[in-house]
């Protein structure tokens, strides 16, 4: 059974009784129970949750701490024979003095006591009035302090299976340098924080913000847990927040202000994590004073706790796979900021370019298909943002021997609506004559006829630019590109390729959102640009380049041939971002799409996307200019340099 780098954590919030560790560790004792059961590798407690946060000066007495201490013991016999690791947060009394800690679990050891690092004491924290720092356990040359036993030290890293992790608490997060920043540089990536945070007003919104951006810039998963009910309200609220987060992103949260315990579950993806530090060269810090962060990790140690849960992800995954993740996701308002963001950078673009070249004019091929209708928003609005006027710009639809009434329609329409300059150039007669003088059976219908329309209706565009001095504004997209679907210097060439990063979900997604709100133009007809662009929108993907039926629609469909673009959208983005193995792919994908497609047809799919990515690097590496909009780019000037003739063998052996 493969893991596919999945790490299972859990969050829980006990109800505890405060300065009553036995009553504690029996409610703390039930929810081991079902982590357990629910095969997390490992689960995370609230800061002090064996005594209470809120004891106040109790904390001086030793009944409570021997009590404490018991306490932890008995939790730790119960995990004999247990899989889970479990961290719990407890006072510790150490060489005099008194810490909160954090003490690490396993299969009935207590593995280690992690004490917290920056103890606040302002406003209504006055922990300084009781515990000491963890940094008692460091040396200034970066070594372990004399006074630490063997399994003390706010710098601890513990392995379990595959994932690392360590330990702050609470205010170490909201100190200027958590300790967590030099936790995941030394290789932690699973942070996990025991917290007694309360609640005033917009305090949790700040808390998730910390999470969520100390998770992104560690490259790590934060696995957070906060105190709730039963701690006292004698002065303060304590709602009980729990968050895991990985690399910024939230997987799990529960409903604060509860009177119950809660439990929430993610599955981390470590290998994902680990790929994204690989990728970030500078992602091993370098200290204030220019010296290399080697120098502190001299003051680190690691256990290995041995492996995790033989956890079934087949069965249950606990994350959301995202089908789509090309095409932003939220509410409206959410939507709408992104596309006009995505929009925005195609448009400066393309106007920095023109403006950089002194050039008025721009020519597309205009098919009434998604590519070029975004091309054509993209290069109005860029003409619009530089003061030029619309017909400057030159739209040429060029009716082949494929092309339908309802693209040729759309297509005319749109340029009217637009205010640009259209033109139409049949390319029946020159192909014809073309397919004479080579020699090509104008029924033979193979890759030859197709071919030569594309690169026909390339060399009209580039002899029209010249006419006008003008550039070529290329249409062609990132799906296209990473599949090779593009003819070798016909449709794949251009001046400039505004919808280079652009992959074929996010162009449909992008018309939609034009449609509905940036354009209310109409045609000759009274029929809106909404109207169309909807229709576009709904139109089958197809390059129009063999005859159309005998009802006069569309023959050749794109995806039919080479595959849902939503699948290979999905293979893309998987591959590139995180270097994700194809059986892995082929995981995430039968998840993802679970319902919609068999585990056949991914896998077959997969085949074809490896097969194509690999056999046509050559036309990426002479691809047009053309702008990253998002985190993935194929430019080979850019973010992906690969041969041309490299093996895809290794890859196909899923």
């Amino acid at each position: 059974m493969s893991d596919y780098g999945f790490f299972r954590v859990a969050a829980a919030t006990p109800v505890v009784k405060v300065a009553d560790p036995d009553a504690n560790a029996s409610r703390i004792i039930e929810l081991i129970d079902q982590a357990e059961a629910s095969k997390a590798a490992l689960v995370v407690f609230p800061e002090l949750c064996i005594t209470g946060y809120t004891c106040g000066d109790l904390f001086g007495q030793q009944l409570l701490l021997d009590s404490a201490d018991k306490a932890v013991a008995r939790i730790a016999a119960y995990t004999r024979g247990l899989k889970t690791t479990v961290v719990v947060g407890t006072p510790a009394r150490i060489g005099g003095r008194l810490y909160n800690c954090a003490a690490v679990i396993r299969c009935g050891e207590i593995k280690g006591l992690v004490p917290k690092t920056f103890i606040p004491g302002y406003a209504e924290f006055y922990e300084n009035r009781w515990f000491s720092s963890g940094t008692d356990f460091l040396h200034k040359d970066g070594t372990r302090g004399s006074i630490a036993p063997e399994n003390v030290s706010p710098n601890m890293l513990f392995k379990a299976g595959k994932a690392t992790f360590a330990v702050e608490i609470c205010e170490d997060l909201w100190s200027p340098i958590p300790p967590s920043s030099w936790h995941a540089v030394q290789g932690a990536e699973v942070i996990v924080n025991l917290s007694a945070s309360n609640e005033v007003i917009m305090k949790h919104l700040y808390r998730r913000n910390l999470v969520s951006g100390q998770s992104s810039r560690t490259i790590s998963a934060y696995v957070y847990s906060s105190c709730g009910y039963g701690e006292s309200t004698q002065d303060l609220v304590f709602g009980g927040s729990s968050l895991i987060c990985e690399n910024g992103t939230f997987l799990a949260e529960n409903g604060r202000f509860s009177t119950s315990p809660s439990i929430i579950y993610a599955d981390i993806d470590i290998e994902r994590l680990q790929a994204l530090r690989q990728k970030d060269n500078t992602f091993h810090a370098i200290a204030p004073d220019g010296t290399p962060s080697g120098n502190y990790a001299q003051c680190y140690s690691l256990t290995d706790l041995g492996p995790a849960p033989d956890t079934d992800f087949e069965k249950e995954l606990m994350r959301h796979v995202e089908p789509h993740p090309f095409v932003p996701s939220g509410d409206s308002a959410e939507l709408d900021r992104r596309a006009r963001e995505i929009i925005s950078m195609q448009v400066l673009a393309l106007a920095t370019r023109l403006s950089h070249i002194g050039c008025k004019k721009a020519i597309l091929g205009i098919s009434g298909g998604l590519d070029s209708t975004l091309a054509l928003l993209v290069t109005v609005l860029a003409f619009d943002k530089l003061g030029l006027p619309r017909d400057g710009v030159i739209g040429i639809t060029m009716p082949g021997f494929g092309t339908t009434g309802r693209t040729h329609g759309n297509a005319c329409g749109l340029m009217e609506a637009l205010g640009i300059t259209s033109r139409e150039i049949p390319i029946g007669p020159s192909v014809s004559r073309h397919f004479q003088d080579i020699g090509q059976d104008p029924e033979k219908h193979d890759v030859t006829y197709e071919n030569s329309q594309a690169r026909e209706r390339t060399q009209i565009l580039m002899d029209i630019a010249n006419m006008e001095n003008g550039i070529v504004v290329g249409t062609g997209d990132l799906s296209e590109l990473a599949l090779g679907w593009a003819t070798y210097n016909g449709d794949h060439m251009s001046m400039y390729g505004v919808n280079a990063s652009i992959p074929k979900t996010l162009v449909k997604h992008l018309v939609k959102w034009a449609a509905v709100n940036h354009f209310s133009s109409t045609d000759s007809s009274g029929k809106s640009i909404k109207d169309i662009l909807l229709d576009i929108a709904d139109t089958p993907i197809s390059p129009e380049l063999t005859p159309a039926d005998e009802d006069g629609n569309i023959a050749q469909k794109t995806e039919d041939i080479v595959g849902p673009y939503e699948l290979h959208d999905f293979f893309l983005f998987n591959f590139f971002r995180f270097g994700y193995s194809p059986s892995k792919i082929l995981f995430l994908a039968r998840k993802a799409f679970e319902g919609e497609f068999t585990t056949a047809e991914i896998s077959r799919w997969l085949d074809v996307f490896i097969r194509r990515f690999f056999s046509q690097q050559f036309k990426r590496s002479c691809m047009p200019d053309g702008p990253k909009v998002g985190t993935v780019s194929l430019s080979p000037r850019g973010d992906w340099r690969m041969p041309s003739d490299v093996s895809s063998t290794l890859f196909l052996k899923k």
